[in-house]
C-alpha cells in the first residue's frame, strides 16, 4: 500500500492540485498564490511585546508572610519560569497600606497590583478600589478567599473597575495564571494579526471555577509551549518560538464571548465553556449550549468542549457533538487535558484507526509528519483530513504559514486522499527550506535531512568562512527577488560547520601542540595529525551527513583569523574534497583525514611564515571546519560543476564604458580551485555580458579562453592525504567536458573551415569556454544573479565584497546558483589628494595606467626585480620563486616592505605563465609588478585567494605593457644600482631615500615616484 500510495504522490504535480482545489472552490477561501503564504515567514521575535515584570501585592501582614515564607512567591514563581524556559520573571513587591503602595507606585513603575484580603477595616475590594481610583491605568485584581459572607457581598459589589476578581485558596500557582492571563490579553490582538497566533476561549463566570481550572490550563498550556520550542533550530530560536503558544481569553458572559470569537475566529484554537452564565444581563441556563451552537455553525472544525457541574447537561452536549466534562469529577483536570491533546492539537499527533479507535501512528515533530505522511493508513489519513486535524496540530505548535494554508485545503475542495499527502509534505518542505534559511542550526541528528540546510556542531566559533556562509544565507534570505526566477534555485550548498571547541579537544587530547609548533617539515606534521584520534562522539552526527547530502563533501578551512574584516587569511589553510562511497565506515575516515588534514594546515610552514607576516601568534589561531556538499554533478566518476566563478564588487580594471563600481567576475569551467589557483578564466563585468575581452577576437579567444578545467576523481579512492589539498583531483581538459555533455551554454565552436566561432556545441571544431549562452543568449539569469550578490552583499557588508559562487546548469535551462564565500574587500582609508596622470614619467621609476590598489605610501626604499631580457625562458620560474621566498623572508620580522617586479603572472599554478609564488613567499610586498616582455605577454590575473590578499593589506598591484606601450619601467636605474643581494635571477636594491607609491583605485592609475 505505502509504495502505491509514493507512486502515486510522486506522479501528482503541485500545480495541478492546486488548480483542482481552485475549481472546486466556490468561496474564494484558497489562497491565490502558494509561495505567497508559504514563505510569509513568523518572526517570533515581535510577539509578546507587553509584559508583566513589576508586581505589586497589597496584603495584610499575615497574607504577607504566607506569601514570603510559607509561599516563597518570589523562588517558586522564578523556579516555574525557569522550569518552563521562559524568560523575564516578574518582581514582587508586597506593601499592606493603600499609602504604602501609592508610594512605590510613584517611585517605580508598576505593571500589575494584586489586591488580598485585608483587615477589619479595610478588605480586598476596599484597597482594590482605592488603588484603581489613583492608577485608573494600571491592571488590578482581587484576590478573595470565599465564604458566604464574601459570596453575598460581591452579589451586590461592582466588579466591573477590577481586571479580574479570584478565589484565594493559598496557591501560589494561581499568581502564575493571573500574569499570564492578563499578559495574553494585553499581547493577543496584536500576536494574531502579526502571526497568526491561536486563541483558546474559556468562557466561565464562576470565580472559584476559573480560579481552579485556569493554573491547570496554564500549566498544560506552557508545556505545549516547550513542545513549540523543539522546532526551533537553535536555543534562542528555541525561547524565542515560546512566544507563539496558545493564548488563552477568559470571557464571563456571552456577548464577551461572542465578541472574541467574531474577532478571532479564525485562529480559535478551542472553545471551553460553562453551560450556565450570562446573557442579555441575565443568569440563562442554556447560555452555554446556545454560544457553541452558533459556533459549530460558523465553523465545522473547531474543537467545542463543554463543563458543568449539572450531570444531565452531558446528554445535551453529546447530542450536538460536543465533548463534555464534569465539573464535579475528581479527575476533571485530566480529562480536560486529554480532551485538549485529542481535539485541539496538544501533545504528538496521534493517528487513528476509525472503526477501532486504536493508534496506527505517533508524530511527535514536523520532521516525522514529512517522513511518515506517504505510510499513515489511507482509512486513518482520510478520518484525520476530513477533520482538519493537521492543520489543527500545527497552529498548536506555532508552524503558522503552514496551518494556515491546509486549513483552506479541506476535504469538500479536494476529494482525494494521496493529493492532500502531497500538498502536506510539500507544504512541510517548503516551510522548512524558508525556516532553515538564515539560520545557524544547532545540527540534531532527528532533525538533519535533505532538506536540512545549515547547521553548526559544538558552542565555539564558527570562524571566518563560517560566519561568512550564515551571513550568505541571511542575505538570500532578507532578498526573495534572489529566487524569482523561474526554474533557478539561488542557496548556499547543505553545510556544517564543526565549531573551533573540537580544534582545541583534538589538539590538546592527542598532545599535538609540541611537533605542530617545531620546525618539523609539513609531512611530518600532517603524518602525527592524520595518527591522532577525532572524537568517537562525531560519527553519529557524520553519518546523518553523508545520507543528508549523498554527494562529495568539500572539508574547508573556516579559522577564527580567516576572512576577518582587515586581516584576512584567504586560500592560507588547506581545502579537502573527498568522494562519495554508499559505505559509511570508508566514508568516515575519509572525512577524518580531512579534517584532520586541514587542522595540520594551520600550522604548515606557509601558514607560521604567514603569521609573522601579519604580527599574529600562531597559538591564538583556532580552527573550525566546514563540511559542504559539493556544487557539481558526477560525470562517470569525475565531479565538477558547469561554472565556478569568482565575483567582485569593485573592477579595478574596467574595459570600455565599465565602470569601476560594476565589478568584475571571473568565470571557469570545473571547480573553483582553478580559479584560485590562477589559471586562465574569463573576464566578465556582470553588467555589461555582451563586452568580453577575451572574446572579441577570434585570435584572443583561442589564445587566452580556457583549455584546462579541475574535477574530483571519484572513481579511485585515494586514502593516502597528502600536504597538497588537491592530491585527488583530476586535471582534465575541455575534451572531457565535451565528451561528459557538460559544456551546454558554456561553450562555442570554432570552425576551421570557416575560420569562425560560433556560439554553442556543433559536431566537429575545438570547443572553447566562452559562456556565451549564459552572457549574451539568456540561457540561464548568471549575470542577473551576479548584479544582486554584489548590490546585496556589498550593501550588507557596508563596503566591496569578494564572492565565490558555483552553478549547476542543465539542458532545460534550470538550474543552480550555489554562493559558497563572501569576503570583505578591504581598501586603504588613505586619502589621495593629487592627480597621479599630473606627475611627469621623468620623476617616476614605475608608472601603471592598469593598477590594483588605492592610497598613498611613502615608506618603502628596497625594491627585489626579476633579472629578465629579451631570451628570457619561463622554464626558470620555479627557481626564480625559490630565489624570490628567501629575499621575502629576511624581510619578515622587520618593519620594511618592498616592490616586487617581475614577468607574467605573479602566483600562477602554471609557471609558463608566471612565478609560481603563494602568498607568504612575497607577504611583505608592498607593490606587486607584472611586467609583459616582448616574447612572453600574460594577461593580468584577478579574482583569486591570492588578490583578496593583495587588497585587502592594500598591496598594489601594477601591470605594465611597455611593447604597447602601457606603463613605465625604469629598469635601467635598477640595473645600475649597487645590489644588497643577488642571484642568478633575482637581484635586490635599496634606495637612500623613501619611494613615493600613489595609487588611485577610481582610474586605476598607479606609480612609484624616485625619492629626492
Amino acid at each position: 500500500m505505502a509504495a502505491n500510495i509514493n507512486r502515486k504522490a510522486a506522479d501528482l504535480s503541485l500545480r495541478s492540485m492546486l488548480h483542482t482545489i481552485k475549481q472546486n472552490d466556490m468561496d474564494n477561501k484558497i489562497p491565490q498564490e502558494w509561495n505567497d503564504i508559504l514563505l510569509k515567514d513568523v518572526t517570533f521575535i515581535d510577539l509578546m511585546k507587553h509584559r508583566i515584570y513589576n508586581v505589586l501585592i497589597v496584603a495584610n501582614p499575615y497574607d504577607a508572610f504566607m506569601l514570603e515564607d510559607d509561599g516563597r512567591i518570589d523562588e517558586k514563581i522564578y523556579n516555574e519560569y525557569v522550569e518552563l524556559g521562559l524568560r523575564y520573571p516578574p518582581t514582587f513587591k508586597q506593601v499592606s497600606t493603600v499609602e504604602e503602595a501609592e508610594e512605590v507606585m510613584q517611585s517605580m513603575s508598576v505593571d500589575l497590583v494584586i489586591c488580598m484580603p485585608g483587615n477589619a477595616d479595610n478588605d480586598a475590594f476596599a484597597v482594590a478600589r482605592a488603588v484603581k481610583d489613583r492608577f485608573p491605568m494600571v491592571p488590578c485584581v482581587v484576590l478573595t478567599p470565599f465564604s458566604h459572607g464574601i459570596t453575598r457581598r460581591m452579589q451586590d459589589e461592582d466588579l466591573s473597575i477590577f481586571d479580574y476578581v479570584f478565589c484565594w485558596l493559598g496557591n501560589t500557582n494561581l499568581i502564575l495564571s493571573i500574569i499570564k492571563l492578563i499578559e495574553d490579553k494585553m499581547n493577543v490582538e496584536h500576536d494574531i494579526e502579526e502571526a497568526g497566533v491561536q486563541m483558546i476561549l474559556l468562557v466561565e463566570d464562576s470565580i472559584r471555577f476559573y480560579s481552579s481550572i485556569l493554573p491547570n490550563l496554564y500549566s498544560y498550556i506552557l508545556v505545549q509551549s516547550k513542545r513549540i520550542s523543539t522546532e526551533a533550530l537553535n536555543r534562542h530560536a528555541a525561547a524565542l518560538r515560546m512566544r507563539g503558544r496558545p493564548k488563552v481569553v477568559l470571557a464571563r458572559t456571552y456577548e464577551e464571548a461572542m465578541a472574541y470569537y467574531d474577532k478571532y475566529h479564525d485562529n480559535t484554537l478551542g472553545v471551553i465553556s460553562d453551560v450556565r452564565f450570562p446573557k442579555d444581563g441575565v443568569k440563562d441556563p442554556e447560555a452555554g449550549l446556545k454560544l457553541l451552537r452558533e459556533i459549530r455553525r460558523r465553523d465545522e472544525y473547531v474543537p467545542l468542549i463543554m463543563e458543568s457541574a449539572e450531570a444531565n447537561n452531558r446528554a445535551k452536549a453529546e447530542t450536538e457533538g460536543f465533548r463534555f466534562v464534569d465539573k464535579n469529577s475528581k479527575k476533571m483536570s485530566l480529562d480536560l487535558r486529554h480532551l485538549m491533546e485529542e481535539h485541539m492539537g496538544f501533545g504528538d499527533f496521534i493517528f487513528r484507526d476509525p472503526k477501532t479507535r486504536k493508534e496506527v501512528a505517533r508524530i511527535g515533530s514536523l520532521k516525522q509528519l514529512q517522513d511518515n505522511i506517504f505510510n499513515i493508513p489511507y482509512d486513518s489519513m482520510l478520518f484525520h483530513i476530513s477533520r482538519n486535524h493537521v492543520s489543527r496540530w500545527l497552529s498548536a505548535r506555532g508552524i503558522f504559514p503552514v496551518s494556515a494554508f491546509l486549513k483552506g485545503v479541506t476535504w469538500h475542495k479536494l476529494k482525494d486522499v494521496d493529493a492532500h499527502r502531497q500538498i502536506i509534505f510539500e507544504a512541510i518542505v517548503r516551510y522548512r527550506n524558508m525556516k532553515n534559511l538564515g539560520v545557524v542550526a544547532v545540527f540534531d541528528r532527528m532533525k538533519f535531512d535533505r532538506y536540512a540546510h545549515f547547521a553548526r556542531i559544538g558552542d565555539g566559533s564558527l570562524g571566518g568562512k563560517g560566519r561568512g556562509l550564515a551571513f550568505l544565507d541571511n542575505v538570500i534570505k532578507r532578498h526573495p527577488e534572489f529566487n524569482s526566477f523561474p526554474g533557478v534555485k539561488v542557496h548556499i550548498p547543505k553545510t556544517v560547520v564543526l565549531c573551533t571547541d573540537f580544534f582545541d579537544q583534538f589538539m590538546e587530547q592527542n598532545n599535538l601542540y609540541q611537533i605542530a609548533l617545531s620546525d618539523a617539515s609539513d609531512d611530518e606534521i600532517l603524518h602525527h595529525f592524520l595518527a591522532a584520534q577525532l572524537p568517537d562522539s562525531l560519527k553519529a552526527d557524520f553519518t546523518t551527513f553523508f545520507e543528508a547530502t549523498r554527494c562529495p563533501i568539500a572539508v574547508r578551512s573556516s579559522s577564527l583569523l580567516e576572512d576577518a574584516h582587515y586581516q584576512p587569511f584567504a586560500g592560507i589553510y588547506s581545502t579537502y574534497m573527498i568522494p562519495y562511497v554508499e559505505d559509511a565506515e570508508v566514508m568516515l575516515r575519509l572525512l577524518a583525514s580531512a579534517i584532520k588534514g586541514v587542522y595540520a594546515s594551520v600550522f604548515y610552514k606557509d601558514s607560521k611564515a604567514y603569521m609573522s607576516a601579519t604580527s599574529n601568534v600562531i597559538d591564538q589561531e583556532k580552527m573550525a571546519v566546514i563540511l559542504q556538499a559539493v556544487v557539481g554533478k558526477d560525470y562517470d566518476g569525475r565531479f565538477y560543476p558547469n561554472i565556478s566563478g569568482v565575483l567582485r564588487s569593485i573592477n579595478y580594471y574596467p574595459v570600455g564604458d565599465e565602470r569601476t563600481e560594476d565589478g568584475i567576475a571571473n568565470l571557469a569551467l570545473g571547480l573553483g580551485k582553478y580559479i584560485v589557483d590562477g589559471g586562465q578564466t574569463l573576464r566578465v563585468s556582470p553588467y555589461h555580458p555582451n563586452q568580453v575581452l577575451q572574446t572579441s577576437e577570434m585570435e584572443a579567444a583561442l589564445r587566452d579562453t580556457q583549455t584546462q578545467f579541475y574535477a574530483l576523481d571519484t572513481k579511485h579512492l585515494d586514502t593516502d592525504f597528502t600536504v597538497d589539498d588537491g592530491f585527488n583531483m583530476q586535471e582534465l581538459g575541455v575534451k572531457e567536458a565535451e565528451a561528459d555533455r557538460s559544456l551546454h551554454f558554456i561553450a562555442a565552436t570554432y570552425d576551421p573551415n570557416d575560420r569562425i566561432i560560433r556560439d554553442g556545441l556543433y559536431d566537429g571544431g575545438r570547443k572553447l569556454i566562452t559562456f556565451g549562452g549564459v552572457l549574451r543568449h539568456d540561457a540561464f539569469p548568471l549575470p542577473q544573479i551576479m548584479q544582486m550578490a554584489m548590490r546585496y552583499g556589498e550593501e550588507a557588508m557596508k563596503r566591496p565584497v569578494e564572492i565565490e559562487f558555483a552553478c549547476n546548469i542543465n539542458p532545460d535551462r534550470t538550474g543552480e546558483f550555489n554562493l559558497l564565500q563572501i569576503r570583505p574587500i578591504v581598501d586603504s582609508k588613505q586619502m589621495l589628494d593629487e592627480d597621479i596622470t599630473a606627475i611627469p614619467d621623468e620623476r617616476c621609476l614605475l608608472r601603471s595606467h592598469n593598477s590594483l590598489g588605492h592610497g598613498v605610501s611613502d615608506d618603502v626604499t628596497d625594491v627585489v626585480y626579476v633579472k629578465y631580457d629579451d631570451n628570457f625562458s619561463a622554464a626558470d620560474n620555479y627557481r626564480v620563486a625559490e630565489d624570490v621566498e628567501r629575499i621575502n623572508n629576511s624581510f619578515l620580522g622587520t618593519d620594511r616592505n618592498y616592490i616586487l617586479v617581475g614577468p607574467g603572472r605573479w602566483g600562477s599554478s602554471d609557471f609558463w605563465l608566471g612565478v609560481p609564488v603563494k602568498w607568504p613567499h612575497i607577504s611583505a610586498a608592498r607593490v606587486i609588478v607584472e611586467v609583459a616582455l616582448k616574447n612572453y605577454r600574460v594577461d593580468p590575473s584577478q579574482g583569486t585567494h591570492f588578490f583578496q590578499n593583495l587588497t585587502s593589506f592594500g598591496v598594489g598591484y601594477f601591470t605594465i605593457d611597455t611593447n604597447i606601450p602601457d606603463g613605465l619601467f625604469r629598469k635601467d636605474i635598477l640595473d645600475a644600482m649597487p645590489a644588497i643581494e643577488e642571484t642568478q635571477y633575482v637581484r635586490h636594491v635599496r634606495f637612500n631615500r623613501p619611494l613615493r607609491i600613489l595609487m588611485d583605485g577610481m582610474k586605476g592609475e598607479g606609480v612609484v615616484v624616485k625619492g629626492h
